[in-house]
């Protein structure tokens, strides 16, 4: 009599099985928590990059240093930074640690009275969002070397160490503002 052998898979092969959908299934994870990570650090590089793009447009802005010109005279051009925010929104690191924070006009207008800060560039964000984010003029605003920096802080693990995105910008000669090409990143997956 012909005797079939017993149809199936050993426990060897079946223990092999296993450890290979596991090493998957690890590796899977960390692809997820880098793309997750990712797509919330897109926030403070898109948002510092429209920032940049807002304080040149503010410099640019055609202004003059006196309201009313009487007849027949001439007003000087005037190009000025805007001037530093009076606070980062939101106020306090604790407010994005681990977690979003919902800004509202109020915070973003805090500077509207004096037209300086986020009022001046006319930034505001309508979604919650992941960082904290801060604007700081060094200098009048007028002069060659007069400088602006925009920073972003997040701590998207709310382990209480801040991660850091900034871009600068400066007055050069001929009075042409140079924003930075590269954005400054310090523990951007924190």
């Amino acid at each position: 009599m012909n005797r079939r052998p017993a149809a199936g898979f050993t426990l060897i092969e079946l223990m092999i099985v296993v450890a290979i959908v596991g090493i998957l299934a690890i590796l899977a994870g960390v692809g997820v928590r880098k793309y997750v990570t990712n797509a919330k650090t897109a926030e403070a590089r898109n948002s510092l990059g429209i920032i940049a793009q807002d304080a040149a447009a503010a410099y640019e802005k055609e202004g003059s240093q006196s309201a009313v010109l009487a007849g027949k005279t001439t007003g000087a051009f005037s190009r000025h930074l805007c001037a530093s925010a009076s606070t980062t929104v939101p106020a306090a690191a604790a407010s994005i640690s681990g977690r979003k924070y919902q800004s509202s006009n109020a915070d973003w207008n805090a500077d509207n009275a004096t037209n300086g800060g986020f009022s001046c560039l006319k930034f505001t964000m309508d979604q919650a969002q992941y960082y904290m984010y801060a604007y700081a003029l060094s200098g009048v605003g007028s002069n060659v070397g007069d400088s602006f920096t925009a920073t972003a802080q997040g701590d998207l693990n709310g382990d209480g160490t801040l991660s850091l995105f900034q871009v600068t910008g400066a007055i050069g000669s001929k009075y042409i503002l140079n924003v930075a090409p590269n954005m400054l990143e310090v523990r951007p997956d924190e």
